[in-house]
């Protein structure tokens, strides 16, 4: 019984002096850097004497025991060749495959379709078009493409236009591969659709197209070829 009793005082002792600790760097934080309007988290790190600092939901930065100095970077695991700051991040910004909207989505099926992935993708995005292609090169998956018009007022219109298609894959596939412009929606079309597919981007903090995600919530930012494509899919678990 002493024992536990040891036990539990060293852990309260512990934890009192970890948050001691978090206090410290926080209060130096915001006096030395009022700019930096909210601290999420403040965490040890495995390397002694560093502490990773997140704000603004996925932002990493690292300072030391009493926030003198800041690093700005990557942490790196030399001995095991692992990027903790990419792992990290990649962590932060994960998304529920199984929490998004699908039925906002258009849905391009190929082979069984047994493999699965979320597009964000604005109509006028010269790398979404080129992502495209390449996806045409992957068997087996079904594409889920949330209509994401970002880069202006034209980009909406012609998300819509998709939108209220008849075919909804033929015409976006029409758009990106051979430019085929969508028909004009109909009047009384429902695209309030797109209209959920910003603010759902928006709070998911995507901020260019394409921005890709995996069943197993892995978000990758940006055009990927075939090759890459092919890993990420079969790296999901």
């Amino acid at each position: 019984m002493r024992f536990i009793k040891w036990m539990v005082g060293m852990c309260l002792v512990a934890s009192s002096a970890s948050w001691a600790q978090e206090a410290t760097i926080r209060k130096n934080l915001e006096e030395r850097l009022p700019q930096i309007q909210k601290i999420d988290e403040i965490n040890k790190t495995q390397v002694n004497g560093v502490f990773e600092v997140r704000v603004n939901g996925t932002e990493i930065l690292y300072t030391d025991s009493e926030a003198n100095y800041l690093f700005q970077g990557s942490l790196i695991d030399l001995r095991q060749r692992r990027n903790l700051t990419d792992e990290r991040i990649e962590k932060l910004t994960a998304v529920s495959f199984d929490d998004l909207p699908l039925k906002d989505s258009v849905v391009v099926v190929r082979g069984n379709g047994k493999r699965k992935v979320a597009v964000f993708a604005d109509p006028n995005c010269g790398f979404c078009k080129r992502f495209e292609r390449d996806l045409e090169k992957v068997g087996d998956l079904t594409v889920y493409t949330f209509l994401y018009p970002i880069l202006g007022a034209d980009s909406t219109e012609k998300s819509k236009n998709v939108w209220c298609a008849k075919d909804k894959a033929k015409a976006w596939q029409g758009l990106m591969l051979k430019g085929q412009a969508a028909a004009a929606a109909p009047a009384g079309c429902d695209s309030s659709a797109v209209l959920r597919n910003v603010e759902l981007g928006r709070k998911l903090k995507i901020t260019g197209t394409p921005t890709l995600v995996f069943a197993d919530g892995m978000r990758v930012p940006g055009a990927i070829n075939t090759a890459q494509i092919e890993k990420m899919l079969s790296d999901v678990k």
